[in-house]
This record gives structure tokens, C-alpha cells and sequence, in this order.
């Protein structure tokens, strides 16, 4: 990205963190529990999942939880089949928003023996207890097992004091990854060229990666050309423009501390937009209509937001029918009820 269009992005997140900053008055409600205390639930939430003992969290009497947007009681979905966890976790707590997030490793246990799974967490705290659960989890068999077994350092590594960024600020850069994303123009989003994303276990882009078509055909049966796979680049690729919209957005956690954010969303696609152009790395394009089935996708997302710039994503997705509920919908619906 050229620096001028780096400053033109700077300008406008700037600008959007004086508009959040006007009305984020009731989100800035400190609610009794510091970031110690959030560090704390999150780590004794974790261990309570890795015992598959939900009496072993700090759970509010009347807490809700909802599990890969279907919502549940404490004791089901990974409660049920969790083995222990390993070392691998980010922890993001946000005092102000009375939030932690956190994406970690658990083992989880299948008919075919035990298998490691992504988890991402939503906490909602109060005073301590935990009044909201949400849950993404995902299976990642293509993972590589180096990726589960440690975060990168960036997400365990503190900032200087002088170089900490405002936490708006922060959260509005990482809301610009989903415009980016949505829009299919990674001008919209700071990236830095050391940007790295790693989807599922699995690197997806970052710097310095070759050129490399992506595994899918198109309605005619056509392989893909090869398109760039820096984090900027692939996006201006056009290769995610299949996406319909990104629904259900929320930055629900920062931390300024490692400077960090965390965001749940939920991505349509009907696969029904037609034939659309995909820019190949050596700059060539051609029409392209991914042949693929229609589905959702809720998805979290960690950021590592330094000197106004995204170093690092970490994403879990998973895969669900087309048209379902978002996770904020399934918060409104009782437990068991059916997408």
C-alpha cells in the first residue's frame, strides 16, 4: 500500500473513532472488574471448560449461552465432549466494556478419538460473575499442529506505555477489516507489510508468501489464477467478493495494554452475486463465478493493532447453512429452540 493511501485510511478511522467517540458513553461503563479480575474469570472459565465442569466457572445464577449461534444450557455442546486444553490462548479483557475475549486450543473428544478444536469466547462480567457466554468452535483438521501449540508473541506482548493507542481508535481499525473485507478493497484497513493471518490453524496470508490460486473451481470448471497473499493484496484481489455482506459485527473487546481487539461476525453468502472480477497477481483479470454451495459462516476475529497499523489476525470460522440465525439473534431465543 502506498503511503499516501495510508494516510487517506488513517484519516477516515480517525475520523470514525470522534463519531464512536460521541456516543460510546453507556459502553464506557466501568463494571466493577478490573483488568486483573477479567484476566482471572478468563483463565478459571478456561479451566472449567477443560474439566468439562461448568460448576467451576464463576457463572452468574441466571447466565445465557449460546454455543456456534444455537443456544444452550452450561453442561452442553463442548462442555459435554472437552478433554483438556493446551497452552495455546489469547486473552483480550476490556474493563470498560465489562468483556473478555479469548481465543484458545481445547481437545475435544469424538467417536474417532480426541481431536484438538479452536475455541473462541465471548464473556459478558458483572461484578465478577459471568452473565453472558458465546461460544465459536470449530474442528480444524488442517491445521498445523505448530499454529495450535503457542500464539504468535505479538499477541502475548505487551506495548510500551508512550506507544499505546486510544482504545477507540483500536476498535475502530479493527472494524475496518470487515469493510475491507466486505467491500474487496484492502485499502480500507491500515495493514502493516508484516500483516499475518492465520485462519483455523492455517496461514492464509502474510507477508512474503508467493503468489498461489486458491482451492476452488468456477461454474465453467476453471482452476483459479494465482493472486497476491499479502494481507492487503488478496483482499484487493477481488478473491473474497462472493461474500454478500458481513452481518452481526461486533468489536466487543480491546485491550490497549497488548493492544488488542476481538470481534465476532457473521458472514452470508449465497453464492448467487454471478461472475465477478478477480485480479490475478500478475495484474490480469478475469470474470469469475466461484461454484461452491451457499452457506454462513460466523467467524471471530483477534486483532494485534500497533502504530495504527494490523500486524496479526487470528480467525476461527465455521461452516453453517445459509440463512441462519447470528449469534446475537440466538441470545434472543430459548434453549434447544432450533435454527
Amino acid at each position: 500500500m502506498m503511503f499516501h493511501e495510508k494516510a487517506t485510511t488513517r484519516r477516515a478511522i480517525l475520523a470514525a473513532v470522534a463519531i464512536a467517540a460521541a456516543g460510546c458513553t453507556a459502553e464506557e461503563t466501568n463494571r466493577a472488574c478490573d483488568r486483573a479480575c477479567l484476566l482471572d474469570v478468563a483463565e478459571r472459565y478456561l479451566a472449567a471448560v477443560a474439566a468439562a465442569e461448568p460448576g467451576l466457572a464463576p457463572l452468574s445464577e441466571d447466565v445465557a449461552f449460546v454455543e456456534n449461534t444455537t443456544r444452550i444450557e452450561p453442561g452442553e455442546g463442548i462442555w459435554a465432549s472437552a478433554a483438556g486444553a493446551g497452552s495455546f490462548r489469547i486473552v483480550v479483557p476490556d474493563p470498560v466494556a465489562g468483556a473478555v475475549g479469548v481465543m484458545a486450543v481445547v481437545d475435544r473428544r469424538t467417536p474417532e478419538g480426541i481431536v484438538p478444536a479452536m475455541l473462541a469466547v465471548r464473556l459478558e462480567v458483572d461484578g465478577g460473575l459471568i452473565t453472558e457466554v458465546e461460544h465459536l468452535v470449530a474442528d480444524v483438521p488442517e491445521a498445523d499442529p505448530a499454529n495450535l501449540a503457542a500464539p504468535r508473541p505479538a499477541f502475548v506482548t505487551a506495548v510500551s506505555e508512550d506507544e499505546r493507542m486510544p482504545r477507540a481508535e483500536i476498535k475502530a481499525i479493527a472494524g475496518s477489516y470487515y469493510d475491507a473485507l466486505e467491500a474487496s478493497d484492502g485499502r480500507l484497513a491500515p495493514f502493516a507489510e508484516d500483516c499475518e493471518r492465520q485462519e483455523n490453524g492455517v496461514i492464509t496470508a502474510g507477508p512474503g508468501l508467493p503468489p498461489a490460486p486458491f482451492d476452488s473451481v468456477d461454474v465453467a470448471g476453471r482452476s483459479p489464477p494465482a493472486v497476491a497473499r499479502d494481507c492487503a493484496g488478496q483482499l484487493s484481489s477481488r478473491r473474497f467478493a462472493y461474500i454478500d455482506s458481513i452481518d452481526d459485527r461486533r468489536v466487543f473487546a480491546i485491550d490497549p495494554v497488548v493492544g488488542l481487539a476481538m470481534g465476532l461476525s457473521h458472514f452470508r453468502q449465497s453464492m448467487a452475486r454471478g461472475p465477478h472480477r478477480l485480479i490475478a497477481a500478475d495484474g490480469s483479470e478475469v470474470m469469475w463465478d466461484e461454484a461452491r454451495e451457499p452457506y454462513d459462516l460466523p467467524a471471530a476475529h483477534v486483532f494485534k493493532i500497533t502504530d495504527g497499523q494490523i500486524h496479526e489476525v487470528e480467525a476461527l470460522g465455521i461452516f453453517v447453512p445459509y440463512g441462519s440465525r447470528t449469534g446475537t439473534e440466538a441470545f434472543a431465543s430459548a434453549p434447544d429452540q432450533g435454527r
